[in-house]
């Protein structure tokens, strides 16, 4: 399976799947990294693996359809059109245009930092603890053209504590996505989940 990561973070999700590509127990290809500043620490995790890393950084004035075309076209870029790889998004901080997700219909995946439908959005760990709530975790998910509200691939669940700040329910959440993303691909892979 061939795969292009969307990420505007660190990276700390894209290093587990790179790892598990290394060790052999994920059977993908990662044809590239896209990222939207040169400065995001994904792109370290990338050069580490000799993974080529295109950087589209949104104009101030450029409107969100316009962004998603040069993001087509970096894409296109990465690999031959007869492969349309699966679009693997990871802390990717920009809402797709709906002709964008259209045109990659059922071949882009998210992993959100909470149980959807609750607290689609950026906000997630600060929404959970404000609420009180008992427990949180990660849902990896289809795009569509809502925010966060495409089919449900997979959900884990992790606790919430009363002394929980937004950095250690995020590290809680964040090592259930490191160990499920890396399963999630290998399930597509393998054709255990049809979508």
């Amino acid at each position: 399976m061939n795969f292009i990561v969307l990420s505007s973070s660190k990276g700390t999700v894209f290093s587990a799947v790179l790892e598990k590509i290394a060790d052999g127990s994920l059977h993908a290809t990662c044809l590239g990294l896209i990222t939207d500043r040169a400065d995001r620490g994904c792109i370290e995790h990338a050069k580490k693996y000799k993974i080529p890393v295109r950087v589209i950084q949104k104009r101030e004035d450029e409107d969100r359809d316009s962004y998603d075309k040069r993001l087509n076209a970096a894409i296109q870029a990465l690999c031959s059109p007869e492969l349309k790889p699966l679009l693997a998004c990871m802390g990717w901080m920009f809402i797709l245009s709906p002709w964008f997700v259209r045109a990659w219909k059922n071949r882009i995946i998210n992993v959100h930092p909470a149980l959807l439908p609750k607290y689609p959005g950026a906000k997630a760990h600060d929404l959970v603890l404000e609420a009180g709530d008992s427990e949180s975790g990660m849902t990896i998910h289809l795009i569509d053209e809502g925010v966060d509200t495409g089919t449900i691939l997979v959900q884990k669940k992790c606790s919430v504590f009363r002394d929980d700040t937004h950095n250690t329910l995020k590290a809680r959440v964040q090592k259930l996505e490191c160990e499920w993303y890396p399963k999630v691909l290998q399930m597509i892979e393998r054709g255990e989940m049809k979508f």
